[in-house]
């Protein structure tokens, strides 16, 4: 960090760029060092970044759902930037953007070996992978890209787990998970390139405040039917009612008249799942329904998904959320008390 420096912070977007993701970080870095004293002092301080926002070819576009956005610049006409933040760029969870953006890989290559940080938000981490910077790395991005990045990017390891990705910062790569993890990645860069001291200033402001359990607590199961395999798309039509039985996948080898190793084989060629990992994704995404809804004590709650024992049921739970069913359940209560408010 140099004082007498200010850093420039550039936004990549696109049209598939989210208007939440773009304007927030606009709102955020351009108000690092003014707005505090503003709210303190009543006199608004010095801008501590200047923040530009670049597009393919700088001219206007709509991004998602139409909103306008009139670029500072194209990518080409910035040379030097001390980061540059890749927004999300919408994705489908079973396509990867592969050749879709040859432009902007090429830009962000020449700005990594000139020096500066690249860090993307959500699925702006595929166009990280696309240019080739996350080769034998782990990122983040968002949850539902977990199987995509398994499959077609199989060098990247993926932390489905992690908000913000800081493993590979001594090499000037920073990945952030889900779209509001741009709040977080905001802060690191703040406190990166101006302090942490204004970092915490601008946390007052905007009351911003970071994922502390992760993504894991928000993370649903890839329920992607076996279009290919019939016999594993009626397994999965099956199993969806039955999850709880004792001994689901004997149950469901036997009606589909195959050994389990066969039907371990094609389940998980066909869905990415395993047929016992397949099995406890449900019931965990039925227990964290149940959790959410606060219908039933844990135990039952357990029970209710197909877990007699108590403490097998606890540690799968925390397993797969990171967190323990007390836990999540205490996280979305506010959410749940909101639809029992009464009317004013």
């Amino acid at each position: 960090m140099n004082p007498s420096h200010t850093p420039t912070i550039v936004l990549l977007a696109a049209e598939s760029t989210s208007p939440s993701v773009l304007y927030g970080l606009f709102d955020v870095l351009y108000s690092v060092g003014a707005v505090f004293l503003d709210m303190t002092v009543g006199k608004p301080g010095p801008e501590s970044m200047e923040v530009k926002i670049v597009s393919k070819d700088g001219l206007p576009f709509r991004c998602i759902g139409g909103i306008a956005v009139e670029p500072h610049a194209a990518i080409f006409d910035i040379r030097n930037a001390d980061a540059v933040v890749v927004c999300d760029m919408y994705n489908p969870i079973d396509l990867a953007p592969i050749g879709q953006y040859p432009e902007f890989t090429t830009w962000l290559q020449v700005m990594h070996k000139q020096g500066a940080l690249i860090s993307s938000v959500c699925s702006g981490t595929l166009v990280l992978a696309e240019a080739g910077l996350l080769n034998g790395r782990e990122a983040a991005a968002h949850w539902a890209y977990g199987e995509l990045f398994a499959e077609h990017y199989p060098d990247i390891r993926m932390r489905k787990d992690s908000v913000l990705c800081l493993s590979e910062v001594d090499d000037r790569i920073v990945t952030a998970g889900g779209v509001t993890s741009w709040q977080d990645l905001a802060l690191y860069l703040i406190a990166r390139f101006c302090g942490h001291r204004q970092a915490c200033e601008t946390a007052k402001v905007h009351l911003l405040a970071g994922h502390e359990d992760g993504q894991l607590p928000f993370a649903a199961m890839n329920r992607r039917v076996g279009a290919e395999d019939k016999v594993v798309s009626q397994c999965q039509s099956w199993i969806a009612d039955n999850y709880a039985l004792p001994n689901p996948v004997r149950v469901m080898a036997e009606r589909a008249g195959l050994n389990t190793r066969t039907l371990s084989r094609r389940f998980q060629a066909a869905t990415g799942h395993s047929p016992i990992g397949y099995v406890q994704g449900l019931r965990v995404e039925e227990a964290k329904r149940m959790l959410e809804d606060d219908v039933a004590s844990i135990d039952d709650v357990g029970v209710a998904v197909g877990y007699d024992d108590p403490a097998s049921f606890r540690r799968l739970f925390r397993r797969k959320t990171g967190l323990s069913p007390a836990a999540y359940r205490k996280k979305f209560a506010c959410i749940r008390s909101f639809d029992r408010a009464p009317p004013r």
